[in-house]
């Protein structure tokens, strides 16, 4: 397979070029969006145009492996659980803490539209209670137990860019989900939240939200097979009545759990296990130490034995499991945004990307072309013109995954709080969106006199 620089290169040389960095005024569709058909939101239409291509991986399971590997060696913002220190001196921890919890530099509000002053601020510091933190440190190995919220400041209060405006909590970092591994590093001034390591990102989270034990047995009960990978949007366990903690449990796309090893003709929960799928989960005993307990999910969960072959008919599919779901910034809304959208579409076939967009857009582990002021229109255009299907373009603070190209255009999948064009009437048009759209990209307008291909930071190609 071509390079991603080398098909740039191509597409210049054979002047497969598409004129895209000052889109022409376009006309709405059917839908009200410009250049979006009915049939583009069938994940159908998309992998019946790519013929034989459709199931042919971009990579085999070794493959990936040894990608994901050399994310961990090559970049900084991921790392391996497993080989996390035993020990660490207070002021790494203190520092980690301080860089997560920093007071922003612009105004926050409340969700009442009252302004964040100093004494609130210096009240959140309070809480972090550094003053606590020892010379040197034994993190807690843990495991999460249910899907929880990755905060800037040991708080649930939401604070926001303006008043009124409720969509964005920027208290909200990302979120872990049921068996991500954690250590604990430090607990805040009231004991109810901590702040916790994890493969992706440093921050706090509700501690009654993860079990602590030992390394060997959460090293042993992630790596235990056989065991089942959640490829639907989400999956949810059978409600039971014995077991809160496990009953109607939010699984995410991208989730492995170990299949229950249990005994013959054993019931899980008072129901039997032969029309469902036995898996174990992770549960907080009383006193916070790690359980292991049974759970079902329905025999008609979107789950499976692997993860999915790396297609682009796969790539199209797991996307378009999204389409429709409510934005959520950080994970919030019990939903995800632009990156943990694509992060867990890949990583539903087994390959692991970074946690935010300034992060995978420039990690040394993948293949990418970087763009910057300089770039000129040409360059642009060749770049849009190769994208190939589960290609991923970034621009400042947001990403898009392509889906494919029709009738001269360059079709993405993106989870998006909205997106401009220009109408047919020359005048701006600004979407509001909040949830996983499908659009061309080439008509995009970042801004009335921007295109959003001249705002193009990046492309990468995972393979």
């Amino acid at each position: 397979m071509l390079a991603l620089a080398s098909l740039v290169l191509l597409a210049v040389a054979t002047g497969h070029v598409q004129a895209t960095s000052h889109p022409a005024p376009a006309a709405r569709s059917e839908l009200g969006i410009v250049g979006l058909q009915t049939r583009h939101l069938d994940p159908a239409h998309w992998v019946a145009r790519l013929g034989a291509d459709a199931d042919i991986p971009y990579l085999d399971p070794t493959a990936i492996a040894a990608l994901n590997a050399r994310l961990v060696a090559e970049d900084d913002s991921v790392r391996d659980m497993a080989g996390f220190p035993r020990t660490l001196e207070g002021a790494a921890i203190r520092a980690w803490i301080e860089k997560a919890s920093a007071r922003p530099s612009a105004d926050r509000y409340d969700a009442a539209g009252r302004r964040l002053d100093a004494a609130d601020f210096a009240a959140l510091e309070r809480s972090l209670a550094l003053e606590a933190i020892p010379a040197e440190a034994t993190p807690q190995p843990g495991l999460v137990v249910e899907r929880a919220a990755l905060r800037a400041f040991p708080t649930r209060e939401r604070v926001f860019s303006r008043p009124g405006d409720l969509d964005i909590d920027r208290f909200q970092e990302s979120a872990l989900f049921p068996g991500d591994a954690v250590a604990v590093l430090h607990t805040s001034a009231d004991g109810a939240w901590a702040f916790v390591a994890s493969d992706r990102y440093l921050a706090w989270m509700e501690r009654d939200k993860l079990a602590t034990g030992t390394a060997a047995e959460i090293d042993a009960w992630r790596t235990r097979t056989p065991a089942l990978f959640v490829t639907g949007a989400t999956a949810r366990t059978v409600f039971n009545p014995e077991r809160p903690d496990v009953s109607d449990l939010q699984l995410d796309m991208g989730v492995r759990v170990p299949r229950a090893v249990l005994p013959r003709d054993a019931l899980v929960h008072g129901q039997h296990p032969a029309f469902g799928h036995a898996i174990e989960l992770p549960a907080r005993r009383e006193d916070g130490t790690l359980a292991f307990v049974p759970a079902l999910l329905p025999r008609t969960a979107d789950v499976a034995d692997a993860p999915l072959p790396l297609t682009p008919a796969n790539l199209i599919r797991q996307s378009f499991k999204f389409l429709g779901e409510r934005y959520g910034w950080g994970h919030d809304f019990n939903a995800r945004d632009c990156s943990g959208f694509v992060a867990e579409i890949y990583r539903s076939m087994g390959l692991d990307m970074p946690r935010n967009t300034s992060d995978q857009s420039v990690s040394p582990a993948f293949d990418k072309t970087l763009f910057d002021a300089g770039t000129d229109s040409a360059a642009r255009e060749a770049a849009v013109a190769a994208l190939q299907i589960g290609d991923l373009v970034y621009i400042p603070g947001h990403v898009m995954m392509v889906i494919g190209h029709e009738d001269g255009m360059t079709y993405v999948i993106h989870d998006t709080a909205g997106f401009g064009y220009t109408g047919a009437d020359g005048d701006y048009v600004r979407v509001p969106v909040y949830g996983v759209a499908v659009t061309p990209l080439e008509p995009l307008m970042s801004d009335a006199g921007t295109s959003t291909i001249d705002r193009i930071t990046s492309i990468v190609r995972l393979r």
